[in-house]
């Protein structure tokens, strides 16, 4: 990519200063709509720039000092975002903790960052703060989203940052404005801590250049643009979400945040007709297992077709991307394809959504080809926190399913001649792990960042990611497998919620299966079965199901690859459980040593 300076954009050098100037580009634009009391509202740049400096004057006259660190533990909702914008603008540091993280881990998180102020969504979150603060030395102040959660509101601490003498507010305004002119690009934006499986989680710094780095390469890329609506579920506290929040404000788009729960996702996006859907791979699928529903349960004869216009689909819209013509004959099946299947299935999103990104995880093929089909293009692409969250990705002009996509503009990448690993370097890349000179050290390779995850790039460019180095499995017989790959099979299947590979130093692997509820009940009530998990895990019936399926997923990989036997959990995998990370990966070391029993009785 070109160098792009800030001056050439003329839009805020920090996100320190990104709010005000999307509140003076945009006063009268929709930034945001969420929910209350059961009904949508919508706020204006204009209205968030004000709240948002609110809260840098309440900031600054609670004694917040220019670099302090400010937790945020929350779920995903406005009041998330005008927090943290708020602690930037008051020049202190944003640290994001999960709203499903436990009193010790929250414990960590504000003990490691020296954190003097928690912002908590509600009474259950302060009390998490509340049960170790005596461990927190540092920490001076709880502020309550809703009230009564803390020692004052946020809605107390916007009003404190509104109170005194015209001459006093004039010089608190001199003061946060001071303090975002005074932001160094090299200075810590947001620490993130990563949500590891052994040891406690590193605090990865990224800086206020890291961040604006989001906001110059999704410019570049055109994947949010002005007019867009976003849907946001993902926790804020992932990196994955903040990428979205970041480049939304950058562009000025409208946001919209989830409603309620995780279960209701799928009616939301319906409801809000979002363009532009970022994601984790377990909502494609869950949309996927739905269409796919929908074809098992049609005649012979429909299933055929309906399988040859999702060739039809991806021949024409190739062609299309190419700017090849499209013969007649194939347009006139395609159009009464999208008319009769297509229409249906983008219906799921809401009907508008003109690109979705998909991260985090692995993600099978054959749904990214069915979605593209549809015409909904749900672009791979693939980062981590230590490189804000970007690296690679696909785009509507360039895109190659099994792959993750190409380097993104300014940032390279490159494979390790030893082994294999991602290397990356580029202005996403991560300042350093905060207070840990060592780890710091060690993931750092002659100045390009050592990922942890194997993977090839070809002539082109595309980026094949083939496993995590930590997750690679060796067998008694010194085969090496990829767990992903299976694991990502067995998930296509609408009944399988979760999958996860055992077998290293093992003579042949096995397989841990979770039933996914939202399919597995209404067809046990089909079948004159138990409707409870537990009793579903050792009926018969539901084991000739899934013998199918690993059946399919099997006959993929060689014989020395194949799952040779499987026990199915009697519950689903979870993140309170501290089975899933927020994104809903699994955390394979919990899981190998949380059922180390049951995975040894199948070798028994």
């Amino acid at each position: 990519m070109t160098d792009v300076t800030q001056t050439e954009r003329l839009i805020a050098p920090t996100v320190a200063a990104l709010p005000a100037s999307a509140s003076e580009r945009f006063p009268e634009r929709l930034a945001a709509r969420y929910k209350r009391e059961g009904e949508w509202r919508e706020i204006t740049y204009g209205e968030v720039g004000e709240a948002i400096n609110e809260i840098a004057l309440g900031l600054v006259a609670l004694g917040i000092e220019r670099g302090d660190r400010v937790c945020v533990l929350a779920n995903t909702r406005l009041e998330w975002t005008l927090a943290s914008y708020g602690i930037s603008s008051a020049g202190a540091v944003v640290v994001p903790i999960y709203p499903t993280n436990s009193p010790p881990e929250c414990e960590w998180v504000a003990g490691n960052s020296e954190a003097r102020a928690v912002v908590c969504e509600d009474g259950i979150q302060a009390a998490k703060i509340e049960q170790v603060r005596a461990t927190l030395p540092r920490l001076e102040h709880v502020i309550g989203i809703e009230t009564g959660a803390g020692e004052l509101s946020l809605e107390d601490l916007r009003a404190r940052g509104r109170a005194g003498t015209p001459d006093e507010l004039a010089a608190r305004q001199a003061e946060v404005e001071s303090r975002q002119a005074a932001v160094d690009r090299d200075d810590p934006y947001t620490i993130v801590y990563t949500s590891g499986t052994t040891g406690p989680p590193k605090g990865v710094v990224l800086t206020h250049a890291n961040g604006m780095s989001v906001c110059e390469i999704t410019e570049k890329l055109k994947f949010v643009q002005p007019g867009e609506v976003t849907y946001l579920y993902l926790p804020l506290a992932h990196v994955f979400a903040l990428l979205a929040q970041l480049a939304s404000y950058d562009q000025g788009t409208a946001i919209v945040y989830l409603g309620g729960d995780t279960r209701q996702i799928l009616g939301e996006l319906i409801e809000t007709k979002p363009t532009y859907l970022p994601s984790v791979p377990r909502i494609f699928e869950k949309l996927y297992a739905a269409a796919m529903k929908l074809q098992e349960q049609a005649a012979e004869q429909d299933r055929a077709r309906f399988q040859q216009a999702v060739e039809l689909g991806v021949e024409v819209r190739r062609r299309r991307q190419r700017g090849e013509p499209v013969p007649s004959q194939l347009e006139q099946h395609f159009e009464r394809a999208d008319e009769e299947i297509f229409s249906r299935v983008r219906g799921l999103f809401g009907g508008h959504v003109t690109q979705a990104v998909t991260g985090a995880a692995p993600i099978a093929s054959e749904i990214l080809e069915f979605f593209y089909a549809c015409g909904i293009p749900v672009l791979e692409g693939w980062g981590m926190t230590e490189t804000t969250g970007m690296g690679t990705v696909n785009t509507l002009e360039h895109v190659r399913f099994g792959t993750v996509g190409r380097a993104l503009p300014g940032v390279e990448v490159r494979t390790a001649e030893a082994d294999g690993e991602i290397l990356v370097r580029g202005p996403n890349v991560f300042k350093e792990y905060w207070r840990n000179p060592q780890a710091t050290a060690e993931t750092f390779l002659d100045g390009w960042l050592r990922t942890g995850d194997l993977g090839s790039i070809d002539a082109e460019g595309y980026v094949t990611i083939t496993g995590r180095k930590k997750d690679i499995i060796i067998t008694a017989g010194g085969k090496n497998l990829t767990p992903a790959n299976i694991e990502n099979d067995l998930k296509q299947s609408r009944f399988i919620s979760q999958a996860v590979m055992y077998g290293d130093r093992r003579p042949y692997p096995v397989a841990l299966i979770t039933l996914d509820p939202e399919e597995v009940l209404p067809w046990a009530k089909e079948q004159g079965l138990p409707e409870d998990l537990g009793a579903l895990a050792r009926a018969p019936e539901v084991r000739e199901l899934i013998d199918r399926e690993l059946d399919r997923a099997n006959a993929n990989y060689a014989q020395v690859e194949q799952i040779k036997r499987f026990t199915i959990l009697d519950r689903d995998l979870s993140i309170e459980t501290g089975e899933l990370t927020p994104t809903l990966k699994v955390k394979r070391g919990v899981i190998n040593d949380r059922f180390a029993e049951l995975f040894e009785s199948l070798y028994v």
